[in-house]
């Protein structure tokens, strides 16, 4: 992680670090590959809006490599992993799993897998051992032989904005939750939005956000 041109001490911290994240990255391949079918073409919102946020990472990443900015690269690969999986695998559980019917977790299931693959790409120069692992799990060869993610192969994108949108109304929602003591599985009864754009956005992901946050039907109003 050190930045090119930069001395760096060995730090007992910094593996620990990195042996966190190969944990996680371990924990969330199994969730994504534990029951990927039905697959299908990915229709919902949240869904496409994350796909394009990978296909802007892809870009990222590609361009700072190509620079030798190594840790640029794996500063925003790993900050992107962590929200994949706080926000992202949280809020597409219930529909993976089939609650909202079998379009609804084939999309899911498709975006997962494709986010896993060009994950595992990425990280692959860095955490080369727990890649290759994860990628025997479900790939043929070698991920340090599979070709290098282009934006082009992510398909079903959409407007990334939403995916982040989704992620900090969720953030909110847990920070309530934890200010007043309440468990994270406690029902929410009413989310105020105050702007109605932000609104009609959240309406998009209103069915997720609702599972994700343990919120009945109506949970979202535009107020002061």
């Amino acid at each position: 992680s050190a930045r090119p041109g930069s001395d760096t001490a060995f730090e007992v911290g910094q593996m620990k670090v990195g042996r966190r994240l190969a944990t996680k990255i371990l924990n969330a391949s199994r969730f994504a590959l534990l029951q990927a079918e039905p697959r299908g073409e990915v229709t919902q919102p949240l869904d496409r809006a994350m796909l394009e946020s990978m296909a802007a990472l892809v870009t990222f990443a590609t361009e700072k490599l190509e620079a030798y900015d190594y840790a640029a690269v794996l500063d925003q690969v790993e900050k992107s992993f962590w929200t994949f999986c706080d926000d992202y695998i949280e809020l597409v559980k219930g529909r993976r799993y089939g609650d909202f019917g079998a379009e609804g977790a084939g999309s899911a299931n498709t975006a997962l897998t494709t986010a896993l693959s060009v994950y595992l790409r990425l990280f692959a120069p860095y955490l080369p051992f727990v890649t290759e692992e994860v990628w025997s799990w479900w790939q043929d060869g070698s991920v340090h032989r599979a070709s290098w993610p282009t934006p082009d192969e992510i398909e079903g994108r959409g407007r990334a904005g939403l995916y982040l949108e989704a992620s900090q109304v969720l953030g909110d929602v847990r920070r309530q939750k934890s200010l007043n003591g309440w468990k994270t599985k406690t029902p929410v009864n009413v989310v105020v939005v105050a702007d109605a754009a932000r609104l009609a956005r959240i309406r998009l992901v209103e069915q997720d956000l609702r599972a994700a946050v343990s919120a009945s039907t109506g949970t979202f109003r535009q107020g002061g």
